[in-house]
C-alpha cells in the first residue's frame, strides 16, 4: 500500500479521495495528528467552527493540484483562548503548501521568468516574486552572523547609474560571496567596516591597486597582509607599454596584426612571427629594448609558490627593474615605476601567496547575469539579498 506521505510529501496526512475537476487534480485529505492548544498545550478543546481549506499543492505533471481539508476552530477549556487548527507543511494564512512554494522558488532560481512561471502554475507574477523573496530571506537568515573569512577578496563592480559602484567582499577559501556593500569610497564603506564583527580573523586580503581600499584594509584589518592581484599588475604594465609604443610610433601601434604580436609572450610566438617583429624593430630599435624589458618584468611577477629564501633574489631583480624605470627617458615608464614602487610590498607578496581575485571577478559575471535576468535592480537591498544567497 502506498503511503500518503510518499504521495504528498507532507507528514501526518491521510488521503481519502482523488478526483480530476476541470483539468485540476483535487485531493481530499485529513490530518491524523492530535491537536493541542497553541497557547497552553492543553488537550481540553471544544470545536467552535469548521471551514474547508483548499491550498495549492505541487503540480502533478502539467496538472495543477489542490488539497481539500477540513479545518476547525477550537476553544481551549483551560486558558479560554480560541485558535484555528494548524497543519504541518502549511503556514498560517497561506493559500499554498510549503512544497508548492518551494517548487516555485526552485523553478525561478533555475531561470524560469516570473510571467511564464505564473502562467504555468496559475498564480500571478507578483506572487512568484514574493515567494522567491521569502525563501531568499530564509536562506540568508541561516547565514547571518557568519565570521569574516580568513582570506578576503575585495573588488568593485558597477551597480546602476543612480547609485554608482558597489564593493564585493569574497571568501576566497570557500569560493563564496561574503557580502556586497553599496559604494567604493572610504566614506561609503567606513560605517559598514566599523561594525563588521570578526575583523581580527582576516589574515590575507587580495585586491587590485586601489589606494582607497588599501587605506581601509590598514585601518580595519590590522592583522591582514595585502596581496596585489596579479592580473591587475600585469595589465598595468601592458597598458604603460602600449602607451610608450603609441608615443614612439602612433601609426604602427594601431596595426592590429602588430598589436596582437606585441601583446604576446615571446614563448608563444612562432618563428615567422618573431621574424616579422624583428623586421619591425629594425625601424624602431627602442621598442625592442622596451619589449624585452616588459617581458622580463612580467615573467618576474608571474612567479609564485616561492619560499622566503627564494624571494631574496627576486626582490633584488625587482628593485633593479624599478631603478631602471626611474631612469627611463619616457614619461610612461617613469610613471609605471612610481606606481610599482608605491605598491612594491603588496606586489612582492604575490610570490609567497597564490591567492588572486579571479574568483571575485567570476562572481561579478554571475552578478551581471542576475541583473540581466531582472532587467536591472532599482533596490540595492533586493540585489544584495540575491547576491548573498545565489552567488555561492
Amino acid at each position: 500500500m502506498i503511503r500518503s506521505e510518499a504521495v504528498l510529501g507532507l507528514p501526518g496526512y491521510q488521503i481519502s479521495g482523488i478526483e480530476e475537476v476541470a483539468g485540476k487534480v483535487r485531493i481530499s485529505v485529513r490530518h491524523a495528528g492530535e491537536v493541542r492548544c497553541l497557547h497552553c498545550q492543553s488537550q481540553r478543546l471544544r470545536i467552535k467552527e469548521k471551514r474547508l481549506r483548499r491550498p495549492r499543492h505541487e503540480s502533478w505533471g502539467l496538472r495543477q493540484c489542490v488539497l481539500e481539508l477540513e479545518s476547525c476552530k477550537y476553544r481551549c477549556g483551560d486558558c479560554g483562548r480560541s485558535f484555528w487548527q494548524r497543519f504541518p507543511g502549511i503556514l498560517p494564512r497561506k493559500r499554498a503548501t510549503e512544497p508548492f512554494r518551494r517548487s516555485v522558488f526552485v523553478a525561478h532560481w533555475d531561470g524560469v521568468n516570473r510571467s511564464r512561471l505564473g502562467e504555468r502554475e496559475g498564480i500571478s507574477s507578483a506572487t512568484v516574486e514574493r515567494w522567491f523573496q521569502d525563501y531568499l530571506r530564509r536562506e540568508d537568515a541561516e547565514r547571518q552572523g557568519a565570521p569574516c573569512p580568513r582570506v578576503l577578496g575585495i573588488d568593485e563592480h558597477f551597480f546602476s547609474r543612480k547609485d554608482g559602484y558597489a564593493t564585493t567582499f569574497c571568501d576566497l577559501r570557500r569560493h563564496k560571496i561574503f557580502d556586497v556593500v553599496l559604494g567604493r569610497s572610504e566614506a561609503a564603506l567606513e560605517e559598514y567596516l566599523a561594525k563588521l564583527p570578526g575583523k581580527q580573523r582576516v589574515r590575507v586580503v587580495c585586491m587590485d591597486l586601489a589606494s582607497g581600499y588599501r587605506a581601509l584594509v590598514h585601518k580595519h584589518f590590522p592583522q591582514a597582509r595585502i596581496v596585489a592581484d596579479r592580473f591587475h599588475v600585469i595589465r598595468l604594465i601592458n597598458q604603460h607599454f602600449l602607451n610608450c609604443w603609441r608615443a614612439i610610433d602612433p601609426v604602427g601601434s594601431k596595426h592590429r596584426g602588430l598589436l596582437s604580436l606585441m601583446r604576446r609572450h615571446r614563448h608563444n610566438l612562432r618563428p615567422e612571427q618573431k621574424t616579422k617583429l624583428e623586421a619591425y624593430w629594425e625601424q624602431y630599435p627602442a621598442l625592442r629594448q622596451i619589449y624585452r624589458f616588459k617581458q622580463k618584468l612580467c615573467y618576474l611577477l608571474l612567479k609564485k609558490h616561492r619560499t622566503r629564501k627564494q624571494c631574496v633574489p627576486l626582490v633584488k631583480r625587482f628593485l633593479k627593474a624599478l631603478h631602471d624605470l626611474s631612469q627611463a627617458k619616457l614619461a610612461q615608464l617613469v610613471q609605471l615605476g612610481q606606481t610599482l614602487a608605491a605598491w612594491s610590498v603588496e606586489i612582492a607578496t604575490m610570490w609567497r601567496f597564490t591567492r588572486n581575485n579571479g574568483i571575485t571577478e567570476g562572481f561579478h559575471t554571475k552578478m551581471e547575469v542576475l541583473q540581466r535576468q531582472a532587467y536591472g535592480f532599482r533596490n540595492f537591498g533586493n540585489y544584495r539579498l540575491r547576491v548573498r544567497v545565489m552567488c555561492r
